[in-house]
């Protein structure tokens, strides 16, 4: 027996659907650390940090960290999977939803894609009409703690429901396109959807 189906078996010894986990994944308790670049630093009050919503949208704004936690916060709690083939079950984050962030920016009815900017000039892409999902957070704490450097801090998007890499750490711009513009892994040999249960890992899945 592999380590992919052992792994499964164990899954369900411990009373877990292992259907939970999508083909060619293995479920972790861990949180591999994965990134291209360096991890920013910030001032310690985030006075050199904010987030701008731009592009196709009646009200473009740039928030401080402060005026983001104001709106109404979330915690949701939900699998993740990475493409390079861990799964992290139950995962619990704190953050506001995109949905409210479109609706604060006024997102223009011909606008189709999401470009998420990073630092360091990184970008993934993902269609909006996969993104109207209360699961979808700009998100600035991992299981009740702030996130960590490495981890996007002081905040990354999350949607669950595409590999990880499509959630941008340390994330600076949401900028709302009438057109697809693929981001760095993107352009660079991974798929442009990234959906796990597809195994859309590649050029050509």
């Amino acid at each position: 027996m592999g380590f992919f189906d052992r792994n499964r078996k164990q899954l369900a010894a411990r009373g877990i659907d292992p259907d939970r986990l999508p083909p060619g994944q293995y479920s972790t308790d861990r949180f591999p650390v994965l990134h291209v670049g360096d991890v920013p630093r910030y001032a310690e009050d985030l006075s050199d940090w904010d987030l701008r919503l731009t592009g196709l949208v009646r009200n473009p704004t740039t928030l401080s960290f402060d005026e983001l936690r104001a709106l109404p916060t979330v915690e949701e709690t939900f699998d993740i999977h990475c493409v390079t083939k861990w799964s992290k079950f139950d995962t619990r984050w704190t953050g506001v939803r995109l949905t409210t962030l479109m609706e604060l920016a006024g997102v223009q009815p011909e606008a189709t894609h999401l470009i998420e900017h990073a630092e360091f000039g990184y970008t993934t892409n993902l269609p909006l009409a996969d993104l109207r999902r209360d699961d979808v957070l700009v998100a600035w704490a991992f299981d009740g703690e702030p996130l960590e450097p490495e981890h996007g801090h002081p905040v990354r998007l999350v949607l669950p429901h595409r590999y990880f890499w499509k959630s941008a750490k340390w994330l600076r711009v949401l900028e709302f396109a009438a057109e697809d513009r693929p981001g760095f892994w993107e352009r660079n040999g991974y798929h442009n959807d990234g959906d796990p249960f597809l195994e859309q890992r590649h050029w050509g899945d």
